[in-house]
């Protein structure tokens, strides 16, 4: 019976003498441990960014090279559609030059041929002043159908721009004028045009045919 009542020496019956583990060195312990994690996370990170920045880098320079390429490229087609551009220009100013060259080169060959026929009206005409009042009506008549025709073919050339050369009074031009005789007067100043034989006509700068005149001189 005393060797039941006997106590273990093994075991502290004393409350005081039992361990009991301290808070703070958990705490401790565990914020050490997340320490950790967020330092390997951080690793992570940084390893992540440098094995992604070689891609990366290469992937921008590549496509600045191709927007320098794309640039240079652009550059180039305006300039050379400034080219075809300034071709078609010139291209078109040379057609309306021709165009317009080959329209008063026909317009003054059949001009040249018409005047022929305008100055036998014309001479036929100027006998009407001759015309004895004791003609006939119907030569009157004829004379008036000759002046309108005289007038609708000289209206016709008109519109084709072939319009005559003023002479009389003018001083004489050797460029459009051609002098088959002199006359001396002191009416008028040397070389101006007192008479004209017959009418001279131009199309545009175009001379078709110089006016014969009578030029004035000194005596």
């Amino acid at each position: 019976m005393d060797a039941e009542n006997e106590a273990d020496p093994t075991i502290d019956s004393n409350p005081d003498h039992m361990e009991i583990e301290d808070p703070e060195s958990e705490t401790d312990s565990f914020e050490e441990t997340e320490d950790r994690s967020e330092g390997m996370a951080a690793e992570s990170d940084i390893s992540s960014v440098g094995v992604e920045g070689g891609p990366v880098t290469a992937e921008l320079i590549a496509t600045r090279s191709e927007l320098k390429r794309v640039q240079e490229e652009n550059r180039d087609l305006k300039d050379r559609l400034a080219r075809r551009q300034a071709d078609f220009e010139n291209y078109r100013k040379r057609v309306d030059r021709e165009r317009t060259e080959t329209y008063n080169r026909v317009v003054a060959d059949v001009a040249s041929k018409v005047l022929g026929v305008l100055d036998n009206l014309k001479r036929a005409l100027e006998t009407e002043s001759s015309v004895e009042a004791s003609e006939s009506d119907e030569f009157r008549h004829f004379l008036s159908g000759v002046d309108l025709i005289y007038k609708q073919l000289s209206g016709v050339l008109e519109a084709l721009g072939v319009k005559p050369i003023i002479s009389v009074g003018e001083q004489f031009n050797p460029h459009i004028h051609e002098a088959v005789v002199t006359e001396v007067t002191d009416e008028v100043e040397p070389d101006t045009v007192v008479q004209e034989i017959r009418a001279g006509y131009r199309l545009g700068d175009r001379l078709i045919r110089p006016a014969l005149v009578k030029v004035a001189t000194r005596g």
